[in-house]
């Protein structure tokens, strides 16, 4: 009878590990990403040329002012992003550019523009 409870236990006591070792997993890859704004500078190009001009405004495909990001809150900028690369938002340029970026790069952004003034 001991033999027997000692099994149960050990049994129980595994199936509780491994349940937590899956849950910790689980959490993990659903993680946000921590964005690192010096990661950012190598992939900045591709917003800059919009975004960082003064009162530009975009002729393709339609007459659209482009934002300033400077600034803005990085969660939002990482919001608007996975938008355009859904869909959710459409602007052609945004879309493209969007698709192209891992939430990292997205995180890496935000937290580069966040943090201009």
């Amino acid at each position: 009878m001991k033999l027997r409870t000692s099994m149960t236990r050990t049994l129980s006591a595994l199936a509780v590990t491994a349940s937590c070792v899956l849950t910790g997993q689980a959490l993990a890859a659903d993680a946000v990403p921590v964005g690192d704004a010096k990661a950012a500078l190598s992939k900045t190009s591709m917003c800059i040329g919009c975004h960082g001009i003064k009162g530009y405004k975009s002729s393709y495909p339609e007459v659209y002012h482009v934002p300033m990001i400077a600034g803005q809150n990085a969660e939002y900028i990482v919001a608007a992003l996975k938008e355009y690369a859904t869909g959710a938002r459409s602007f052609p340029t945004m879309e493209a550019i969007a698709q192209s970026l891992s939430e990292q790069d997205m995180a890496d952004l935000a937290a580069y523009y966040a943090n201009l003034k």
